[in-house]
């Protein structure tokens, strides 16, 4: 009953995080009159200040102190910091300037990168589907880029940067909001540098928006943190290639919204990348399915 009850939990953990990061574009969409760099900075500064009252609440900082004692490990923060900081600016940029479709490429790109990098870096072997399944993302992005004249750059930079994200935070053995408080920590500095000596729009002081406008930037900390929690739960309560299966989510949700609900075209080119990536994708989950199966079944 009790493995029943965290089952579930975790479900319900899994299905939070990916809805809400899946329905964020509606939460950046409310904000498209202010730049990219300013979202960002918002995000920066208010997700530290919302963590920090979070790792208060908790008594989380014991993490955090023994990270900071810790020079390799810093230096290695400071990689996924800026690399997650490229993440979210590319990603803020691209809902607000009608490129919902491009990340939601992106995202879909990310398993097959995933299993790339870690070829390239862990030493990890391909098994032959998942082998198929590359070749095949690669040919759909080939034809785009050699038939259309098109690179869905938009798509590769979120996909890499969140794949090699990952692979340097598995580096440092820390909880995802300790991890999380001391990143925003290190982008602090520039986001304040850039609001206060770069940024020129009349939105940088609060006391000269709306009530509205202001809930909206400092929401930018929930919304970040939030489904970082949720995927947490889910991740502690879940076998790993269980919460695999919830991260397509995501991306197909942002299709149908940047189709359906901001009318997006989806171009031919678009199109045929996507059809390949389906297909890819397709055969990854057989490939991880038939791998969990083999695994239950050896002695």
């Amino acid at each position: 009953m009790q493995q029943y009850t965290q089952t579930r939990q975790g479900v319900l953990y899994a299905l939070g995080a990916y809805i809400i990061w899946s329905i964020a574009p509606i939460y950046f969409k409310q904000l498209s009159a202010i730049n990219a760099f300013e979202i960002l900075s918002h995000r920066i500064i208010w997700s530290c200040v919302f963590i920090a009252i979070l790792l208060f609440a908790t008594k989380g900082w014991s993490q955090v102190h023994r990270v900071l004692k810790n020079p390799r490990q810093l230096l290695v923060l400071l990689c996924t910091a800026l690399l997650i900081g490229a993440n979210w600016l590319i990603y803020i940029w691209a809902i607000n300037n009608d490129h919902l479709l491009d990340a939601s490429l992106g995202y879909f790109i990310n398993p097959l990168v995933n299993v790339v990098v870690g070829m390239l870096f862990l030493q990890e072997r391909f098994r032959r589907l998942q082998w198929l399944a590359v070749m095949l993302a690669a040919l759909g992005v080939i034809i785009e880029i050699a038939k259309f004249g098109s690179l869905p750059w938009i798509a590769i930079v979120l996909a890499f940067t969140f794949s090699f994200y990952g692979l340097l935070r598995k580096q440092v053995k820390l909880a995802a909001l300790s991890g999380l408080c001391i990143e925003t920590a290190i982008l602090l500095p520039i986001a304040l540098i850039y609001l206060i000596g770069f940024d020129n729009s009349a939105s940088k002081n609060l006391f000269n928006n709306t009530l509205s406008l202001n809930l909206l930037l400092v929401s930018a900390g929930i919304i970040t943190t939030i489904p970082l929690l949720f995927f947490a739960g889910a991740a502690t309560r879940l076998r790993l290639s269980t919460v695999g299966f919830f991260q397509y989510i995501g991306p197909t949700l942002m299709f149908l919204l940047a189709v359906i609900g901001y009318g997006e075209a989806l171009s031919m080119d678009k199109l045929i990348t996507f059809g390949f990536i389906w297909i890819a994708l397709v055969i990854f989950v057989l490939d991880a399915a038939l791998e969990r199966r083999r695994q239950v079944s050896a002695p």
